[in-house]
């Protein structure tokens, strides 16, 4: 792996480009750079067959200066250690931009559960979550549902840990299904806070919702959620990738009926009403808009120069690489950060940890009036930031204002011992 598409060396790279504003002493931007603790666990489960396997799994909580750690779980054959730390710190400059009481957390198994059955999957997620126990609670970290996890592989976290502790624990994780203390209005979090920092971004550039052409990457929850909202809103989403191939219409696609087309047939492919391209062919579309919202590294230093887009807002967490963000900037492309684009999730996970600590549960038009202008503060906030260094980038300023409140955190609390 380079160093333009290492995780850990990304977070670095943006790290020190921020403290290029702010002049943080040395020892502390060492701090910030480095996660509290990551636990590493190999454990067995007897599968289906009756033979035992090992697999292995991790959980990284990168601070918890403000807060307990907070962050997603993904089950996937390339989780590694650096993966798991750098999002681990993506997610704590996340909870800083959203100015919300977390820190960064973050954990994965290596498994492809396309080859495990359901009953393998749920005694792998039951023993993962005996083995992390030490170190996650309500109180100290909260995982999520990230890349081939979901509500119902929280349910089987949070009643595994209640088990241990003799009662229901619903806010040890988010993302949980209704029933059991989920939140309203959180499968579509994520997806909605990008529509929502599109929708400040084309006020701020005066430029009409309506005729702006849109190309989403992914077609995951946050690429269809995002796609799916924009569409709604009357915007124009001209090409999305995902299973294999890519949709576009110039004119604009009919994202209900692709998401209806592709449930009944597992594939974009064949949808009459869209040309079909390769996969990486929508990084290059005409348009004026990428959303990049799959996985990390997708635009790096070369394929950067196909990018057609004006705006790239990052719907995945560290899609475009240094390398790739210096090319696009010289371009003049505007890139708003993941940090701050995508911060819709962690928003109402936080929502739902309240209503868990609560006990009390709101309505969705109140979820979604809370998060509507919890990122409608942090897309200005960072942009007031901007204002105050004429010439920075969108990432630049998010950084700037994440490290200012962690590193305050830090500095307010000390060092112990």
């Amino acid at each position: 792996m380079s160093n333009d598409t290492n995780p850990m060396e990304i977070v670095s790279k943006q790290i020190d480009a921020a403290n290029e504003i702010l002049q943080l002493p040395a020892d502390e931007v060492a701090c910030l750079k480095h996660p509290e603790r990551t636990l590493e666990v190999n454990f067995p489960v007897i599968m289906d067959s009756g033979h035992m396997e090992v697999f292995t799994g991790y959980r990284c909580q990168h601070s918890t200066a403000r807060g307990p750690a907070k962050g997603g779980l993904r089950f996937s054959p390339f989780v590694t250690p650096d993966e798991v730390k750098a999002l681990a710190s993506w997610m704590t400059f996340k909870c800083a931009v959203a100015n919300i009481p977390f820190g960064g957390g973050k954990g994965g198994v290596i498994i492809d559960t396309k080859k495990v059955s359901e009953h393998e999957l749920e005694r792998i997620t039951r023993r993962f979550t005996a083995e992390i126990s030490c170190i996650i609670g309500p109180d100290r970290d909260i995982p999520a549902p990230d890349m081939y996890t979901n509500a119902k592989i929280m349910a089987w976290i949070m009643d595994t840990y209640s088990m241990g502790k003799g009662y229901a624990v619903p806010g040890v994780v988010t993302g949980k299904p209704i029933e059991l203390g989920g939140s309203l209005g959180r499968t579509s979090a994520t997806g909605r806070g990008v529509t929502i920092t599109l929708q400040e971004l084309l006020k701020l550039y005066k430029m009409d919702f309506s005729k702006t052409r849109v190309a989403v990457q992914g077609f995951g929850n946050v690429g269809l959620w995002t796609a799916k909202l924009i569409h709604s809103l009357g915007g124009k989403v001209v090409g999305i990738s995902g299973f294999k191939s890519c949709a576009y219409n110039p004119d604009g696609l009919d994202i209900p009926k692709l998401e209806a087309w592709v449930a009944e047939t597992n594939f974009i492919k064949g949808f009459p009403q869209a040309e079909v391209l390769s996969l990486e062919e929508v990084l290059s579309l005409d348009c004026d808009v990428l959303i990049p919202a799959a996985t990390e590294a997708v635009i790096t230093a070369d394929n950067a120069d196909k990018v057609k887009a004006k705006f790239i807002v990052e719907g995945a967490n560290g899609p475009v690489t240094p390398a790739a963000e210096t090319i696009l900037t010289k371009k003049g492309v505007i890139i708003i950060p993941d940090i701050l684009a995508n911060a819709g999730g962690v928003i109402v996970s936080y929502f739902e940890w309240v209503q868990n600590n609560m006990p009390y549960y709101w309505e969705e038009d109140e979820v979604l009036n809370k998060l509507t202008r919890a990122m409608i503060k942090a897309f200005h906030d960072v942009d007031d930031i901007r204002s105050q260094y004429p010439g920075i980038t969108y990432r630049q300023a998010a950084y700037v204002l994440a490290l200012r409140r962690e590193n305050t955190a830090r500095r307010l609390r000390g060092c112990y011992p």
